[in-house]
């Protein structure tokens, strides 16, 4: 059972009898199902559809003060608490930053963490990511045996961005990074903030942009924000990676033009192609019947 602390993640606790309302009316994904022993994935937009931050988000018992757990960005952490404060006005919840006292473990390989490890949920994102933990900050590290290299290894080779690596924060709409495929985004609850933006997005079918995997072709990977080209012209940015393979955000209708007039599409100099296609991934890829269509492309 090899377990990694992740050091870039913080922790905020949001508790108080407004705190699932107050969540609700805010996040894309939909609380109603997050429970005790069932964590989701969502994130805070701003008005107009852009993620300021995404985390996963733990319900607490009532025998253990109630309320929820956000794993997040430790650098987004701060801002994320400012801007709930912002939006918190009159509703009764406490805002809690317990990003020094807390630490997030991972599961390495998949396997599932000791249930005594701490605050322990499964990664609402994709059943093979395994389980988390967020435990005391105090002896985090006798519980970890595996360095974060390891976690994001089987991330990347999994599919699976990670904000601030793969897409950047206030730059990026939902549909890009992948939360509507990994049940990050709610489309049959009620309003939230950046709602009507990503609504239209999924209808319309405008999602042109997506962030998929790559394989390098010599085996070698582009550093982390290279630029990803085709016969000189933008096709995106390349995101983490590891033994050649890495996740990159880019135009697909742009790189299905390239390859159709046989460009070879280039990130920081390095040739790479389309790996295949995740099992979560529900919209075509280039080549795949229904590419280019509306909607089908953004669903």
């Amino acid at each position: 059972m090899p377990a990694t602390r992740l050091i870039d993640r913080g922790v905020l606790r949001v508790s108080g009898e407004d705190a699932r309302d107050f969540l609700q009316n805010l996040v894309t994904c939909d609380l109603d199902p997050v429970t005790p022993g069932r964590a989701g994935y969502g994130a805070l937009l701003t008005p107009q559809g852009k993620i300021i931050c995404d985390f996963l988000i733990v319900a607490l018992p009532p025998e253990d003060g109630g309320g929820f757990l956000l794993d997040c960005p430790l650098l987004q952490a701060a801002d994320l608490m400012k801007r709930l404060k912002l939006y918190k006005l009159r509703a009764k919840v406490l805002l809690e930053d317990l990003t020094n006292a807390s630490a997030v473990l991972a599961s390495a390989d998949g396997a599932p963490l000791p249930a005594d490890a701490g605050v322990v949920y499964d990664d609402p994102r994709l059943p093979a990511l395994g389980q988390r933990a967020i435990v005391d900050a105090e002896g985090a590290e006798a519980l970890a045996s595996a360095e974060p290299d390891t976690y994001h290894a089987r991330r990347i080779a999994l599919g699976v961005p990670a904000g601030g690596r793969d897409f950047p924060y206030g730059d990026s709409f939902p549909h890009e990074a992948l939360l509507d495929q990994l049940g990050g985004v709610s489309f049959g609850k009620g309003c939230y903030i950046g709602q009507e933006v990503v609504s239209r997005m999924q209808h319309r079918g405008t999602a042109r942009t997506r962030v998929v995997p790559i394989v390098f072709d010599g085996g070698i990977v582009a550093e982390t924000g290279a630029e990803a080209t085709a016969a000189g012209k933008p096709l995106g940015t390349i995101g983490s990676g590891t033994d050649g393979r890495a996740l990159a955000m880019l135009r697909l209708d742009r790189l299905a033009d390239a390859v159709a007039a046989g460009q070879e599409p280039l990130g920081g100099g390095l040739a790479f192609h389309l790996a295949e296609k995740p099992g979560f991934i529900r919209f075509p890829f280039p080549g795949e019947a229904g590419f280019g269509t509306t909607p089908g492309a953004a669903i």
